[in-house]
Protein backbone atom coordinates (compact mmCIF):
# COMPACT_ATOMS: atom_id res chain seq x y z
CA UNK A 1 0.00 0.00 0.00
CA UNK A 2 0.98 3.92 -0.74
CA UNK A 3 1.44 6.14 2.41
CA UNK A 4 3.01 9.28 3.86
CA UNK A 5 5.99 7.87 5.70
CA UNK A 6 7.95 10.55 7.96
CA UNK A 7 11.40 8.68 8.23
CA UNK A 8 13.18 12.17 10.03
CA UNK A 9 12.06 15.72 10.73
CA UNK A 10 11.53 17.44 7.09
CA UNK A 11 11.77 14.00 5.62
CA UNK A 12 8.18 12.85 4.58
CA UNK A 13 8.27 10.02 2.10
CA UNK A 14 5.14 8.92 -0.03
CA UNK A 15 6.29 5.30 -0.52
CA UNK A 16 4.72 1.96 -0.25
CA UNK A 17 4.44 0.10 2.92
CA UNK A 18 3.41 -3.76 3.66
CA UNK A 19 -0.46 -4.21 4.20
CA UNK A 20 -0.91 -4.33 8.09
CA UNK A 21 -2.11 -7.07 9.54
CA UNK A 22 -5.03 -6.88 11.87
CA UNK A 23 -5.10 -8.20 15.30
CA UNK A 24 -8.15 -10.06 16.87
CA UNK A 25 -9.22 -6.66 18.19
CA UNK A 26 -8.71 -4.83 14.59
CA UNK A 27 -10.49 -4.26 11.48
CA UNK A 28 -8.58 -3.58 8.36
CA UNK A 29 -10.01 -0.16 6.87
CA UNK A 30 -8.99 1.23 3.65
CA UNK A 31 -8.97 5.35 4.27
CA UNK A 32 -10.73 6.96 1.74
CA UNK A 33 -9.67 10.94 3.18
CA UNK A 34 -6.93 11.64 5.27
CA UNK A 35 -7.21 15.50 6.47
CA UNK A 36 -3.91 17.38 7.34
CA UNK A 37 -4.12 18.99 10.73
CA UNK A 38 -2.35 22.27 11.78
CA UNK A 39 -0.33 20.07 14.39
CA UNK A 40 0.88 18.07 11.61
CA UNK A 41 2.61 20.99 9.75
CA UNK A 42 5.07 21.12 12.82
CA UNK A 43 5.12 17.39 13.37
CA UNK A 44 7.16 17.13 9.81
CA UNK A 45 8.98 20.13 9.32
CA UNK A 46 10.32 21.08 12.99
CA UNK A 47 8.99 18.58 16.00
CA UNK A 48 8.94 15.16 13.84
CA UNK A 49 6.95 12.46 15.78
CA UNK A 50 7.54 9.64 19.04
CA UNK A 51 9.16 7.22 17.05
CA UNK A 52 10.62 6.70 13.12
CA UNK A 53 9.79 5.95 10.81
CA UNK A 54 5.74 6.67 11.26
CA UNK A 55 2.62 7.42 8.78
CA UNK A 56 1.32 10.63 10.07
CA UNK A 57 -2.48 11.51 9.74
CA UNK A 58 -4.98 11.22 12.73
CA UNK A 59 -8.02 12.85 10.81
CA UNK A 60 -9.42 9.91 9.10
CA UNK A 61 -12.30 8.14 7.51
CA UNK A 62 -12.99 5.23 5.23
CA UNK A 63 -14.23 1.29 4.67
CA UNK A 64 -14.16 -1.28 6.21
CA UNK A 65 -12.81 -3.90 3.98
CA UNK A 66 -11.94 -6.80 6.34
CA UNK A 67 -13.84 -7.64 9.67
CA UNK A 68 -13.18 -11.27 11.19
CA UNK A 69 -16.50 -11.09 12.50
CA UNK A 70 -18.20 -10.02 9.20
CA UNK A 71 -20.18 -7.45 11.39
CA UNK A 72 -18.67 -4.89 9.76
CA UNK A 73 -17.20 -5.43 6.43
CA UNK A 74 -18.09 -2.59 4.01
CA UNK A 75 -18.90 -0.18 6.59
CA UNK A 76 -18.40 3.28 6.27
CA UNK A 77 -16.74 4.74 9.70
CA UNK A 78 -15.19 7.45 11.43
CA UNK A 79 -11.87 6.80 13.76
CA UNK A 80 -11.41 8.11 17.31
CA UNK A 81 -7.73 8.31 16.70
CA UNK A 82 -6.78 8.01 21.04
CA UNK A 83 -6.14 4.32 22.12
CA UNK A 84 -6.46 4.75 25.73
CA UNK A 85 -4.75 2.63 28.35
CA UNK A 86 -8.23 1.83 30.03
CA UNK A 87 -5.38 1.20 33.26
CA UNK A 88 -4.99 4.64 34.83
CA UNK A 89 -7.49 6.84 36.83
CA UNK A 90 -8.70 8.94 33.98
CA UNK A 91 -9.54 5.84 32.07
CA UNK A 92 -11.17 4.04 34.57
CA UNK A 93 -13.35 7.05 35.26
CA UNK A 94 -13.92 6.98 31.25
CA UNK A 95 -12.17 10.29 30.65
CA UNK A 96 -9.80 9.34 27.93
CA UNK A 97 -8.51 12.67 27.34
CA UNK A 98 -6.33 12.49 30.27
CA UNK A 99 -5.30 9.12 29.81
CA UNK A 100 -1.70 8.64 31.41
CA UNK A 101 0.03 6.09 28.81
CA UNK A 102 -2.60 7.02 25.64
CA UNK A 103 -1.38 5.54 22.18
CA UNK A 104 -2.45 8.18 19.18
CA UNK A 105 -2.81 7.30 15.59
CA UNK A 106 -0.56 9.33 13.30
CA UNK A 107 1.83 10.51 15.97
CA UNK A 108 2.78 7.51 18.32
CA UNK A 109 1.84 4.90 15.90
CA UNK A 110 0.97 4.63 12.03
CA UNK A 111 -2.10 6.95 11.55
CA UNK A 112 -4.19 7.46 8.12
CA UNK A 113 -2.15 9.08 5.32
CA UNK A 114 -2.09 5.83 4.01
CA UNK A 115 -4.36 3.46 1.74
CA UNK A 116 -5.37 1.08 4.57
CA UNK A 117 -4.77 0.70 8.15
CA UNK A 118 -5.33 -1.88 11.08
CA UNK A 119 -7.52 0.59 13.37
CA UNK A 120 -9.52 -1.21 16.89
CA UNK A 121 -13.11 -1.27 16.62
CA UNK A 122 -13.03 0.17 20.02
CA UNK A 123 -12.28 3.17 18.12
CA UNK A 124 -14.81 3.33 15.13
CA UNK A 125 -18.06 5.18 14.75
CA UNK A 126 -20.38 4.33 12.00
CA UNK A 127 -20.75 7.42 9.60
CA UNK A 128 -24.34 7.95 7.67
CA UNK A 129 -24.75 7.02 4.04
CA UNK A 130 -25.01 10.26 2.77
CA UNK A 131 -22.41 11.67 4.85
CA UNK A 132 -19.01 11.72 2.60
CA UNK A 133 -15.83 10.52 3.38
CA UNK A 134 -14.27 13.77 3.35
CA UNK A 135 -17.19 15.08 5.67
CA UNK A 136 -16.78 12.38 8.14
CA UNK A 137 -12.82 13.16 7.80
CA UNK A 138 -13.44 16.22 9.61
CA UNK A 139 -15.17 14.36 12.16
CA UNK A 140 -12.40 14.98 14.52
CA UNK A 141 -11.64 18.46 14.20
CA UNK A 142 -15.34 18.80 14.61
CA UNK A 143 -15.22 16.74 17.88
CA UNK A 144 -12.35 18.84 19.59
CA UNK A 145 -14.60 22.07 18.81
CA UNK A 146 -17.67 20.55 20.49
CA UNK A 147 -15.70 19.22 23.59
CA UNK A 148 -14.29 23.16 23.92
CA UNK A 149 -18.07 24.92 23.14
CA UNK A 150 -19.47 22.48 26.01
CA UNK A 151 -17.49 23.55 28.64
CA UNK A 152 -17.93 27.16 28.16
CA UNK A 153 -21.95 26.44 28.86
CA UNK A 154 -22.99 29.13 26.35
CA UNK A 155 -26.49 30.93 27.10
CA UNK A 156 -28.97 31.64 24.90
CA UNK A 157 -28.38 35.51 23.73
CA UNK A 158 -24.50 35.03 24.76
CA UNK A 159 -21.88 36.37 22.20
CA UNK A 160 -18.38 34.23 21.88
CA UNK A 161 -15.21 35.73 20.55
CA UNK A 162 -12.57 33.22 19.20
CA UNK A 163 -8.98 33.74 18.74
CA UNK A 164 -7.81 31.86 15.70
CA UNK A 165 -10.61 30.93 13.04
CA UNK A 166 -8.96 27.86 11.68
CA UNK A 167 -10.91 24.75 10.80
CA UNK A 168 -11.41 23.95 14.72
CA UNK A 169 -11.77 27.76 15.07
CA UNK A 170 -14.58 27.88 12.69
CA UNK A 171 -16.29 24.93 13.90
CA UNK A 172 -16.59 26.25 17.45
CA UNK A 173 -18.33 29.30 15.75
CA UNK A 174 -21.20 26.75 14.22
CA UNK A 175 -21.30 24.85 17.44
CA UNK A 176 -21.88 27.90 19.55
CA UNK A 177 -24.58 29.32 17.69
CA UNK A 178 -26.28 25.74 17.54
CA UNK A 179 -25.87 26.19 21.48
CA UNK A 180 -27.74 29.26 21.51
CA UNK A 181 -24.92 31.93 21.24
CA UNK A 182 -26.30 35.43 19.61
CA UNK A 183 -23.16 36.03 17.49
CA UNK A 184 -19.40 34.83 17.23
CA UNK A 185 -16.69 36.98 16.75
CA UNK A 186 -13.06 36.66 15.52
CA UNK A 187 -9.54 38.21 16.11
CA UNK A 188 -6.71 36.71 13.40
CA UNK A 189 -3.52 38.52 12.30
CA UNK A 190 -4.90 37.09 8.62
CA UNK A 191 -7.39 39.20 6.90
CA UNK A 192 -7.91 36.58 4.17
CA UNK A 193 -9.48 34.63 7.65
CA UNK A 194 -11.53 37.09 8.60
CA UNK A 195 -13.02 37.37 5.66
CA UNK A 196 -13.53 33.76 5.16
CA UNK A 197 -15.45 34.09 8.33
CA UNK A 198 -17.92 36.33 6.96
CA UNK A 199 -18.75 34.56 4.26
CA UNK A 200 -19.79 31.55 6.71
CA UNK A 201 -21.91 34.26 8.70
CA UNK A 202 -19.50 34.88 11.56
CA UNK A 203 -18.19 38.49 12.84
CA UNK A 204 -15.25 40.72 13.09
CA UNK A 205 -14.06 41.57 16.34
CA UNK A 206 -14.57 44.91 17.53
CA UNK A 207 -13.20 46.36 20.20
CA UNK A 208 -15.96 47.90 22.93
CA UNK A 209 -18.31 44.31 21.84
CA UNK A 210 -19.91 43.04 24.68
CA UNK A 211 -18.41 39.14 25.23
CA UNK A 212 -19.76 36.85 27.28
CA UNK A 213 -17.51 33.67 26.46
CA UNK A 214 -13.95 33.29 24.84
CA UNK A 215 -12.15 30.59 23.12
CA UNK A 216 -8.41 31.43 22.80
CA UNK A 217 -7.41 29.09 20.01
CA UNK A 218 -4.23 30.59 18.54
CA UNK A 219 -1.26 29.66 21.74
CA UNK A 220 0.11 32.81 21.44
CA UNK A 221 0.63 35.27 24.77
CA UNK A 222 -0.29 38.47 22.77
CA UNK A 223 -4.05 37.00 21.76
CA UNK A 224 -4.80 35.80 25.33
CA UNK A 225 -4.04 39.30 26.77
CA UNK A 226 -6.56 40.49 24.13
CA UNK A 227 -9.07 37.62 24.90
CA UNK A 228 -9.16 38.50 28.29
CA UNK A 229 -9.33 42.48 28.08
CA UNK A 230 -12.57 42.10 25.94
CA UNK A 231 -14.27 39.35 28.39
CA UNK A 232 -17.00 40.81 30.51
CA UNK A 233 -16.82 40.29 34.80
CA UNK A 234 -17.39 36.47 35.36
CA UNK A 235 -16.84 35.87 31.77
CA UNK A 236 -15.75 31.95 31.01
CA UNK A 237 -12.73 31.04 28.95
CA UNK A 238 -11.86 28.27 27.07
CA UNK A 239 -7.74 28.17 26.23
CA UNK A 240 -7.18 25.60 23.32
CA UNK A 241 -4.16 26.86 21.12
CA UNK A 242 -1.15 24.40 21.21
CA UNK A 243 1.49 26.80 21.96
CA UNK A 244 4.51 27.12 19.96
CA UNK A 245 7.00 29.07 22.30
CA UNK A 246 6.40 30.32 25.79
CA UNK A 247 3.17 32.37 27.11
CA UNK A 248 4.01 34.84 29.45
CA UNK A 249 1.11 37.41 31.17
CA UNK A 250 2.07 41.01 32.45
CA UNK A 251 1.16 41.77 35.37
CA UNK A 252 -1.74 43.87 34.15
CA UNK A 253 -3.56 40.76 31.90
CA UNK A 254 -2.99 38.47 34.58
CA UNK A 255 -5.24 40.88 36.61
CA UNK A 256 -7.90 40.67 34.53
CA UNK A 257 -8.58 36.90 35.51
CA UNK A 258 -8.40 38.00 38.74
CA UNK A 259 -10.57 41.38 38.98
CA UNK A 260 -13.03 40.08 36.66
CA UNK A 261 -13.74 36.67 38.44
CA UNK A 262 -13.27 34.88 35.11
CA UNK A 263 -13.67 31.10 34.56
CA UNK A 264 -10.82 29.68 32.76
CA UNK A 265 -10.84 26.11 31.63
CA UNK A 266 -8.21 23.87 29.49
CA UNK A 267 -9.01 21.48 26.41
CA UNK A 268 -6.84 19.84 23.92
CA UNK A 269 -9.24 16.60 22.88
CA UNK A 270 -12.70 15.63 22.73
CA UNK A 271 -14.87 13.08 25.05
CA UNK A 272 -15.08 9.61 24.36
CA UNK A 273 -17.47 7.90 26.49
CA UNK A 274 -21.54 6.76 27.04
CA UNK A 275 -21.88 10.05 29.09
CA UNK A 276 -20.94 12.14 26.39
CA UNK A 277 -19.34 11.28 22.88
CA UNK A 278 -18.30 14.74 21.35
CA UNK A 279 -17.77 12.08 17.92
CA UNK A 280 -21.36 10.51 18.18
CA UNK A 281 -23.24 14.06 18.32
CA UNK A 282 -20.61 15.52 15.55
CA UNK A 283 -21.47 12.78 13.08
CA UNK A 284 -25.34 13.46 14.49
CA UNK A 285 -25.00 17.18 13.72
CA UNK A 286 -23.42 16.50 10.09
CA UNK A 287 -26.12 14.13 9.10
CA UNK A 288 -29.21 16.12 10.12
CA UNK A 289 -27.07 19.41 8.62
CA UNK A 290 -26.73 21.60 12.07
CA UNK A 291 -23.17 21.22 11.61
CA UNK A 292 -21.47 21.87 7.88
CA UNK A 293 -18.03 20.45 7.33
CA UNK A 294 -17.77 21.10 3.65
CA UNK A 295 -17.34 24.69 2.79
CA UNK A 296 -14.44 24.60 5.21
CA UNK A 297 -12.25 21.72 2.74
CA UNK A 298 -10.53 24.46 0.36
CA UNK A 299 -8.15 22.11 -0.65
CA UNK A 300 -8.08 18.10 -1.89
CA UNK A 301 -4.57 16.49 -3.00
CA UNK A 302 -4.40 13.13 -3.98
CA UNK A 303 -1.90 11.01 -1.40
CA UNK A 304 1.19 11.06 -4.12
CA UNK A 305 1.00 14.91 -3.25
CA UNK A 306 1.58 15.15 0.05
CA UNK A 307 4.49 17.08 -0.02
CA UNK A 308 3.07 19.30 -2.28
CA UNK A 309 0.47 19.87 -0.12
CA UNK A 310 2.26 20.36 3.26
CA UNK A 311 4.46 22.80 1.07
CA UNK A 312 1.57 24.92 0.53
CA UNK A 313 0.56 24.88 4.20
CA UNK A 314 4.10 25.90 5.76
CA UNK A 315 4.89 28.44 3.55
CA UNK A 316 0.76 29.96 3.21
CA UNK A 317 1.29 30.22 -0.84
CA UNK A 318 -2.44 30.24 -1.25
CA UNK A 319 -5.28 30.58 1.39
CA UNK A 320 -6.36 27.38 3.34
CA UNK A 321 -8.75 25.90 5.65
CA UNK A 322 -8.99 22.58 5.91
CA UNK A 323 -6.41 20.78 3.74
CA UNK A 324 -7.84 17.06 2.99
CA UNK A 325 -5.71 13.87 0.93
CA UNK A 326 -7.35 11.79 -0.92
CA UNK A 327 -6.78 8.27 -1.46
CA UNK A 328 -8.58 7.33 -4.14
CA UNK A 329 -10.62 3.81 -3.65
CA UNK A 330 -14.36 4.80 -4.33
Amino acid sequence: MKCANLHAINDLRYEELPMPQCNEDEVLVQVMNCGICGSDVPRVYTKGTYSFPLVIGHEFAGKVVEDPTGELTGKKVAVFPLLPCFSCDSCKAENYATCEDYDYYGSRRNGGMSEYIAVKRWNLLPVADHVSYQEAAMCEPASVARHAVSKLNIKEGENLLVSGAGPIGILVGQWAKTFGAKNVYYFEVDDRKIDFCKTLGFLEYEKGVQIHCVLEGTGFADALSKCLEAIVPGGRMVLMGNPAKEVCLSQNTYWHILRKELTVYGTWNSSYNPRQNDWVESLKAMADGRIDVKPLITHVFPLEQCNEAFEMMKNRTEFFNKVMLEMGGE
